[in-house]
Order: C-alpha cells, then structure tokens, then sequence
C-alpha cells in the first residue's frame, strides 16, 4: 500500500511533521508511506517553503506585539531565480509571545512584521515578499506594519499617533511620503472575512485576543475609521481583509499587495498534486476538523485535490465535527480516547500513533490493498 501523508500542525500539541511521522510509524513497516507536512498562511508556513524550495533562514532584530525588542526570523528562498523572502506574522506578531494576561488588542501592534519586511528588502535584498496570516495577537488593520515600513498616523494636530487601536481612535491624516519602495507582496490567507462588520477581524478574531464585547465596538469603530482615512479602493471589503486583525486589509491598502490562498501556495511549492498522482491513498489532518475546515483550510485543500485525482482520502483530527465529514472517506480523531484536552495534547504524538494503527486495517481497505 502507497500512502501520502499530508497533515497541518495540530496546534499546540504537534508541528505538521511530527504529525505525519506519528501517523507513519502507526500503519506500520508494510506501508510505503511518504511525507508532505503542509501548511496555509499560520504557524509553520515559513518552513513549508524553506524545506520545500531549498532555502536559509535569516534573523533580525524586530519587536512583539507590545514594542518590546526580540530576536526574530524569516525564510529566504529563491523561485525562479528571485530571492523571495518568506515572512509569518506570527512571527513577530503573534499571540503565542505573550502571555495570557497580556493580551490585549487596543494596545497591539503589527510593527514588528512590517519590520521583517523592511529588513527583508533593505538587507536580504528580496525582490518579492510572501507573508503568510494567522495565529496574530492584534487588531490594528495592519496600521503598525505600514509604520514600520515609512507610512505616519497624525491627529487632527499634526501629532503622530502610536499605530495601535488605543491611539488611532484620534487618526485624522495618514501620510504615505515617507513608506519605503516594495517589491511584489503576495499574502498567503485562507480566511475569507472582510475587514469590518459581524464577520470582520474585531467581531470574529477579537475575543481570542482578550477583546471584551465593549472593545469589539471600540476596535471596529477604530478600523472604520482607518478605512475612512486612509481612502482606498474599497479594500476592506475584500474576502480576506479582516485576516490578521485586519492586516490583510493593511497589506493589500498600504503595500499593494495581492491575497492567495496559503494552501494553494504551499501546495503548488511542495508538488502536492504531483505526489497524489503516485499513491494509493491519501492521509490527511490537523489539530481539529470542525467549521473551519469548510473554509478551505489545509486538510479540506488536501481532499479536495485528492478528489480530483481519484484517490481515496482519510483524515485524523485531535476532535471532528459531523460538518467535516463531506470532504473524507473516513475520519478519526484522538477525543475517542476520553482524555483531558490537557493530556490529550501532551500525549499527542503517541495517541496519533496509537489510533493510526488502530485504523490501519479500515485504510488498507479503503485503499484497496
């Protein structure tokens, strides 16, 4: 039996290839199984595309989500001959650099990533960004990046406003003069929300970063009037806008850039549908198949693809919803075992082991073998 085994991060208990090798050494020595960690625009992203291209990581000084200095990093690749840099926001400003009772999305900021992408096209030298979304701590529409790369927030004064929400509830001017020359910016996103509204970035993502209901009012109305502004070209209502806290919205209206899908993008570098051509089967996964899998999300990307190549396609999940169940042949998931989600996730990389041998017979099957 030939297996392909394509799965996302099981977020906070296994990265994607510690995923797929748990799966792999459950079906057992009599699989030949090969191994395709995948990825959209979140957490592991960057090392999709350096494993999959070849390519180096580089460090730079940059801040967290708060304006403290840290140590950060990004992947610099080559495709087709440009150096092309590799940015997560996640990275500088992600939620998992602060602690719980930090959060707090009236005071964060985007700054730090908008300073890997100066750093990636002052030093690195990179003629095209890609800058992957997800896993983000703020709710500033992107604002603090822009500042990092020349954009100024004034008042009505002329003063210049900190970009975080807390100040730019006072933004009267934005002035562009000053922003730094970008190179193409493609942004890998696989959220659909627009920027503003019930299904905007402080409405749906808020809560996660510590909003409280008053401060899902305050934060909209400051992205409101971002938008108001700044001007544009209608940019926040763009499927995709509200990513990030709204950082989609503020890479697609200060840094001119476009929004991919991140899964078709890591897809297309890995050689995905290439691979799929080759196996039996196809195993699939992430840390739970639920609403958000029917968004597009990676495993829902793998079956799709799986699909179109006439290949059978099973998934495994910490928990599944019955929403899920359309895109797979079968699923399972590692809530049957009744433990606390606490040492479900300490114990993942067993567990997984454990239930893909479990399930070895019933994909040998499905599989034909």
């Amino acid at each position: 039996m030939r297996v392909l085994i394509a799965c996302d991060k099981f977020k906070g208990s296994l990265s994607a290839l510690e995923a797929c090798e748990a799966i792999r050494r459950g079906l057992g020595e009599g699989t030949e199984a090969g191994l395709c960690p995948i990825a959209d625009g979140g957490e592991g992203f960057v090392d999709a595309m350096v494993t999959a291209l070849g390519g180096v990581k580089v460090h730079a000084p940059t801040h967290d989500p708060l304006g403290r200095p840290i140590q950060g990093s990004y992947g610099l690749i080559h495709v087709q001959g440009v150096p092309t840099a590799v940015i997560e926001m996640a990275e500088a400003s992600g939620m998992w650099r602060l602690k719980p009772e930090e959060r707090n999305p009236r005071i964060m900021s985007t700054y730090g990533t908008g300073e890997l992408m100066r750093h990636a096209v002052e030093v690195s030298g990179a003629k095209k960004l890609l800058v992957g979304l997800g896993g983000s701590a703020t709710n500033d529409g992107g604002a603090g990046m822009a500042a990092a790369l020349g954009v100024r927030f004034l008042d009505v004064m002329g003063a210049e406003l900190q970009p975080v929400p807390a100040e730019l509830e006072w933004l009267a001017v934005v002035d562009e003069g000053g922003r730094i020359a970008l190179p193409e910016i493609l942004v890998a996103c696989d959220v659909d929300h627009p920027l503003l509204g019930e299904r905007g970035a402080s409405a749906v993502f808020g809560p996660q970063k510590g909003a409280s209901p008053e401060d899902v009012v305050f934060l909209d109305g400051v992205l409101g009037g971002l938008v108001a502004v700044s001007g544009g070209e209608n940019e926040e209502i763009t499927p995709g806008a509200g990513a990030a806290g709204g950082l989609g919205f503020g890479l697609l209206r200060f840094a001119g850039a476009r929004l991919v899908s991140g899964f078709d993008l890591v897809a297309g570098a890995l050689g995905l549908r290439e691979r799929l051509v080759e196996v039996d089967l196809v195993i699939t996964g992430e840390g739970s198949l639920d609403e958000q899998t029917l968004g597009g999300k990676g495993p829902a990307g793998v079956a799709r693809m799986a699909r179109e190549a006439g290949k059978p396609v099973v998934a495994f999940a910490g928990r599944t919803l019955p929403v899920a169940a359309p895109f797979f042949d079968a699923m399972f998931d590692l809530a049957a075992y009744g433990l606390p989600l606490e040492e479900s996730m300490r114990r993942g990389g067993e567990l997984l082991e454990t239930r893909a041998r479990e399930a070895a017979d019933l994909i040998r099957s499905l599989a034909g073998a």
